[in-house]
């Protein structure tokens, strides 16, 4: 194989390749891109065998082959390279030399025929939604995703696909995030899937959200394109909690407060919660809002009061302040509702919105004991 090609094309596809790469891997070739020739264009694949990313780019074809090369060296000397034209060519052995003006460069390659095969997906089903839309979904839902790899249900976002709805949902137990839209069509296709947390940060980083896209689903993988890449990914092949059981329907207690205000504060008083637990506490009583935190270990407080609307019973509800500011910085409105039963139920978390039942987003985030309970 032999090819020219312009450097920043590379470069440019190389980098949005490499987000497929394992973490870690026992099988080396997973660490390589797969680099294979076509007409008048050269084709890169990445995998880490549940996602993989194929792109195709212009490249000039000197001799046809297939090889592949080690993504680490390869990234490195074109990122140290500046603009100009490079020849990869490859000699006896899977021997790679990289030809540039600044100099020649040998890197050892590793015979294509170890390289997985793309994924055999039977793309039968369809849904089609705007990019930005998309991605508005995963932003609210991917924060709030298990890292317990014991609970592989939790790891990915639950889809569910209903005649005039699609919603995204995501829960590591103490948190949940469920967001849903109608502005999509599926081509009559009803159904559910598990999309892993590493395909939903694809599309966060890869998604041009001036464009519509389509997702096919298949028996066991989802396809989509980010422009000129393909992508393939693997569904969790698990059984998703009862989301809806757990949401609450008699929160009654209704706090409506400034989302900025009430963030700040809990990144202020956060600052002297307990490092492990994390608790702090809200007690809430006619239009007044007490945000404070006690840790005995460390002999450290804190204290602040806001103004909120509020006229109901008296409360005293505890939280972790890094789920509670997570929730919070994914409410896009100046106001915040949160919906409140008792001090050991869930509370709802909304963005202001005269009717609860057209919420397009709903999140859920479970107390903690306080020293009044």
């Amino acid at each position: 194989m032999k090819i020219k090609i312009n450097r920043n094309i590379l470069l440019e596809t190389l980098q949005k390749l490499s987000k497929a790469a394992p973490t870690r891997s026992t099988i080396p070739i997973l660490n390589s891109f797969l680099f294979l020739t076509e007409t008048n264009s050269l084709q890169i694949r990445a995998t880490d065998l549940e996602i993989t990313l194929i792109s195709t780019i212009s490249a000039e074809i000197q001799e046809t082959g297939s090889i592949a090369i080690p993504q680490k060296t390869l990234i490195e000397i074109t990122s140290a390279l500046p603009e100009t034209e490079m020849v990869i060519e490859v000699e006896e052995n899977n021997n790679i030399i990289i030809k540039t003006k600044e100099g020649n460069y040998n890197i050892s390659g590793t015979s294509s025929e170890e390289y997985p095969n793309i994924p055999q997906v039977d793309n039968k089903k369809e849904i089609n939604i705007k990019s930005k839309k998309l991605k508005e979904l995963v932003n609210k839902t991917v924060f709030a995703l298990s890292k317990d790899d014991t609970k592989p249900s939790l790891m990915g976002a639950y889809m569910e696909i209903l005649k005039n709805q699609i919603s995204l949902v995501a829960t590591d137990g103490h948190r949940l995030s469920y967001v849903k839209n109608e502005d999509f069509s599926s081509e009559g296709y009803e159904g559910s899937l598990i999309i892993p947390k590493k395909f939903l940060n694809l599309i966060l980083t890869l998604l041009d959200t001036q464009k519509d896209t389509t997702i096919w689903v298949g028996e066991n993988h989802i396809t989509t394109t980010f422009g000129n890449i393909t992508a393939f990914s693997r569904l969790i092949d698990a059984q998703y909690p009862n989301f809806r059981a757990v949401i609450p329907q008699n929160n009654e207690k209704i706090m409506i407060g400034k989302k900025e205000e009430i963030l700040s504060s809990v990144k202020r008083v956060g600052i002297f919660s307990n490092r492990e637990t994390r608790q702090i506490d809200f007690i809430i009583d006619q239009n007044k809002l007490i945000i404070k935190t006690e840790d005995s270990e460390n002999a450290t407080k804190a204290k602040e009061s806001l103004a909120v609307n509020y006229n109901q019973e008296s409360i005293t509800i505890g939280f972790n302040a890094n789920y509670l500011s997570d929730i919070l910085n994914h409410i896009e409105t100046e106001n915040i509702i949160m919906r409140l039963n008792t001090p050991i139920s869930a509370t709802l978390f909304s963005s202001e919105n005269n009717d609860k039942n057209t919420d397009k987003q709903v999140m859920l985030l479970m107390p903690m004991r306080t020293s009044t309970m």
